[in-house]
């Protein structure tokens, strides 16, 4: 070997050591996070979970040292969250939150994103309750009345959702068909404006999450039915349908997720971070206001269930007919 190739050798691997000794610092100094996270509400600004994710959001900048911005995007059954992290970096900067319906919606109609595939599930946190709720000076004093004048009147009574293919759209469907009855369904983005539409009189009833809870206890909504597995504590006196004899029950898990492909030390990091936003004073007095039960999954346990639930949902899907046309 000639005294050229020697200097070459040591040269090159001094190159590297000293590449490796200025990079080194700079990783480390790199800190996440080092700028705002974006956690997308894929629902509209004042509604319920508005409110849960705005808690959360503070909660989880605290708990990671770093700020948390909430972005509504509203729409298309509460998917747009996912759609966006399909596309995102994952470098832990955009996360967002997951409802049920992302499982639910591929199976009706064309999506951009596969939430087996295109998803990281970092921890599940929360449910909802749902109901079904009509203005106070409604006719309508039980789910019994309901099914009387739907039968009389077929697909008159109009009831509005979030939206087409979310849970409080299907629940309701559900229902009708084993009640043998037809209903007219009115798809909104979200809570909000689902309400003003049922307060103003434009629809009959409304079926939500509890975004209804401040009308229903200020006397301008009545609550008629709810659909957990057993009656709510904050409203023990309204039934649910499963005692009513309709085999219906959701109650809707959901969790923060983002894109995929996310450095799993990143991922324990801020489901940990999450987990600790469950034990906020603040975070738990939001859930308790919407009657939301803490229903925590680590990354694991919510991966799987993410796989069992989207398998479910295809069932249900085709079991209803209304699985999309291939």
């Amino acid at each position: 070997m000639t005294h050229t190739k020697l200097n070459r050798r040591h040269f090159l691997k001094a190159s590297v050591a000293a590449g490796a000794t200025i990079a080194f610092p700079a990783i480390a100094q790199d800190k996440y996070p080092s700028r705002p996270i974006r956690l997308l509400c894929p629902w509209p600004a004042g509604g319920s979970t508005d409110v849960v994710m705005r808690a959360i959001g503070d909660s989880l900048g605290k708990a990671l040292g770093g700020t948390v911005i909430i972005e509504n995007k509203p729409g298309a059954g509460g998917i747009l969250g996912a759609v966006e992290l399909s596309n995102a970096q994952p470098d832990g900067y955009t996360l967002s939150q997951l409802p049920l319906g992302i499982f639910r919606l591929p199976h009706m109609q064309k999506v951009s994103f596969d939430p087996m595939k295109d998803l990281t599930y970092i921890a599940c946190l929360t449910g909802y309750t749902f109901g079904m709720v009509v203005r106070s000076d409604s006719p309508f004093k039980s789910i019994k009345d309901v099914v009387e004048y739907a039968k009389a009147n077929p697909e008159m009574l109009s009831y509005g959702s979030t939206g087409t293919g979310t849970t409080p759209h299907l629940v309701v469907e559900q229902f009708a068909k084993r009640a043998g009855i037809k209903l007219m369904h009115v798809p909104f983005k979200g809570n909000a404006d689902g309400m003003q539409a049922l307060l103003g009189g434009h629809v009959m009833a409304h079926s939500d999450a509890t975004g209804w809870a401040s009308a229903v206890e200020a006397g301008r909504a009545r609550l008629l039915v709810t659909y957990g597995s057993k009656r709510t504590k904050r409203w023990p006196n309204v039934p649910t349908l499963l005692e009513l004899g309709y085999q219906t029950v959701s109650d809707s898990p959901f969790g923060i997720g983002g894109p995929k492909g996310m450095d799993p030390a990143l991922v324990k990091r801020i489901q940990d971070a999450l987990k600790k936003t469950l034990e906020d004073p603040t975070v738990i007095a939001v859930l308790e206001k919407f009657d939301q039960p803490i229903i925590y999954m680590d990354s694991a346990a919510y991966t799987k269930f993410a796989q069992t639930t989207f398998k479910e949902e295809k069932e249900m899907i085709e079991g209803m007919g209304l699985a999309k046309k291939t």
